[in-house]
């Protein structure tokens, strides 16, 4: 008995370290369709920290998949940053499931010596 559930802890332990490395390699999210979101609501934004803090975010995803998606989400956001409602967003999303999403990658800055990219 305590070996069966000696094994089935080391196969879980397994499974959570080694499936976001499967994930990675899968590509998970590199074919994802590019939208925007249109933010309709967030939480109060905190007046005494800086740095990162927990917001809740709810809008509405458009995308070459999905037309006006309503989305719910808590994620981690600079203080400096805070989104507001009415504000578009570039986002990805699967395609599978749109209250799957996360913010574009956004493009590095121009090195030293190099001019943006729209001069």
């Amino acid at each position: 008995m305590w070996e069966f559930l000696a094994m089935l802890l080391i196969i879980g332990a397994i499974v959570v370290i080694a499936g976001p490395m499967i994930m990675r390699r899968r590509g998970a999210g590199a074919d994802w369709p590019s939208g925007t979101l249109l933010v309709t609501g967030v939480s109060p934004r905190p007046t005494d920290v800086s740095g990162q803090q927990y917001a809740t975010i709810t809008g509405v995803i458009n995308g070459p998949t999905v037309n006006e998606h309503a989305v719910y989400q808590r994620l981690e956001v600079d203080v400096d940053n805070w989104p507001t409602m009415g504000a578009l967003f570039p986002v990805v999303y699967s395609p599978k499931n749109p209250d799957n999403w996360r913010f574009a990658p956004q493009a590095p800055p121009p090195a030293q010596g190099e001019p943006p990219p729209y001069a």
